[in-house]
């Protein structure tokens, strides 16, 4: 039985990294440690179970179940259509894939365009290089191990290992925690790792590993299964060490920078002091390849999904240059109105993840109903949907009161007590009754 080598094993861990850290991964943590200053680690440690741990559970219970649509249909086959939709559309050309493109432009390359150089057609140009380049490796997912492990993703390693050595020599001045961190850093911390979209890339990413692992000679699926999840927890430390050494440099900058409004200010910053011009170049070739490789993940997953929705009547070729094509439109175009309904239903479609992947790793081991599934889905649906409507100051008649009555309502958390109070009753309900030999019947997944 072939197994992968060390080196087949590191690419395939390194690819997974680098699909799931894009600009949003580079910026969030430094401005995580500016804004947590003192109680910088509580504020990390909640940060990665939402930023690390469910991105590696996630691709694990991709892996095992062979995509999202068989994780999904655990909860009935309409909610696995609709919700895979949502996500594949949200994560992609509705919001992802454009932000990706539109993001390293806007932070690390306008501020220091001349101002006798049209932006607009600054924009065009790089965004144009930026998706041909990903089109161009997407086209062939062959060989995203042999393209993105060797090269593009320990590129961007070395990268970000250097800049963040060359700044641990500035002056450190650690401010007291600002905002929501002096008074619940750990519920602040949970909530931050949503923006990363990490969990829910994890859900496309998943089956793109796993198939690449095939891809390399590895035909026995639970030998696929099993490395599948060796390389989620090699990235997963990767993704930590990484997000702790940005972290770091925000917090020592913390008392220096005060009320900046994004990473990428306090990146900017404190390279211009350390290197120069050299920094400015520097953070641009790192924020480009970050989007680069989460780009050509989510192209290459999309893609996968609908070609195989579409039972292959339209080439994969073709799906991932339609996806590039709006993508780029949108980055150009339509980012900003994309933004404004995208990250409303990610506020959705997150904690119904999250719930996914916990499901999804521990099934093997409790044997969940197809009822636990459909309940917990509802109330991690419903609950967010409510505080969503609330914040946007639509009352909903005695569900609005409800939801705002519930533990961690405050914090956009609502969902959590229920949804796993729900899914243990019915879970335990069910065993009891199967055990007493009832006639009751339960669909098993």
């Amino acid at each position: 039985m072939k197994k992968l080598s060390r080196s087949e094993f590191s690419q395939v861990s390194v690819m997974l990294f680098a699909m799931f850290f894009g600009a949003g991964n580079l910026i969030f943590p430094p401005l995580l440690g500016n804004q947590a200053g003192t109680f910088l680690w509580p504020a990390l440690l909640s940060f990665s179970i939402t930023a690390v741990l469910f991105p590696v559970l996630g691709s694990i219970a991709v892996g095992k179940t062979r995509g999202l649509t068989n994780l999904a249909n655990r909860v009935g086959p309409k909610f696995s259509i609709v919700f895979t939709l949502i996500t594949f559309f949200s994560i992609g050309p509705g919001l992802g894939i454009p932000r990706a493109g539109s993001v390293p432009f806007e932070l690390a390359i306008a501020p220091y365009i001349p101002a006798n150089i049209n932006l607009n057609a600054a924009r065009f140009i790089y965004t144009l290089i930026f998706f041909a380049f990903a089109l161009l490796v997407s086209l062939k997912p062959n060989e995203l191990v042999d393209k993105m492990g060797k090269y593009l993703s320990p590129l961007l390693l070395i990268l970000i290992a250097f800049m963040f050595f060359r700044l641990l020599f500035l002056p450190a001045s650690v401010a007291d925690p600002v905002g929501a961190y002096k008074t619940s850093p750990i519920a602040q911390g949970f909530l931050k790792g949503y923006e990363t979209l990490d969990a829910i890339a994890a859900l496309n990413f998943g089956l793109v590993i796993a198939m690449s692992i095939s891809q390399l000679g590895i035909e026995d699926q639970n030998e696929v299964t099993k490395y599948t999840a060796k390389a989620g927890i090699g990235a997963g430390a990767l993704l930590f060490i990484v997000y702790a050494m940005l972290s770091f440099l925000g917090q020592r900058s913390s008392a220096t920078l005060v009320g900046v409004e994004n990473g990428a200010i306090i990146l900017s910053e404190a390279v211009s002091l350390a290197l120069g011009n050299f920094g400015i170049v520097l953070l641009a070739v790192i924020f480009t390849l970050a989007c680069l490789t989460t780009c050509i993940g989510l192209i290459t997953s999309g893609g996968d999904y609908f070609y195989r929705l579409f039972k292959e009547k339209i080439s994969y070729k073709s799906w991932v240059i339609i996806w590039t094509l709006f993508s780029f439109v949108f980055a150009n175009f339509g980012l900003n109105n994309l933004l404004a309904y995208s990250v409303p239903l990610l506020t959705l479609i997150y904690p119904v993840s999250l719930l996914l992947i916990v499901l999804g790793i521990s099934q093997d081991y409790i044997k969940y109903p197809r009822l636990s599934y459909q309940v917990g889905a509802f109330l991690a649906v419903i609950l967010p949907f409510i505080n969503l409507a609330n914040s946007y100051n639509i009352k909903l008649p005695f569900l609005t009161a409800f939801e705002q009555g519930l533990k961690f309502s405050d914090v956009g958390l609502s969902w959590i007590l229920p949804t796993t109070f729900a899914v243990i009753l019915v879970t335990l309900i069910y065993k009891v009754f199967s055990r007493q030999g009832s006639k009751v019947k339960s669909d098993l997944i």
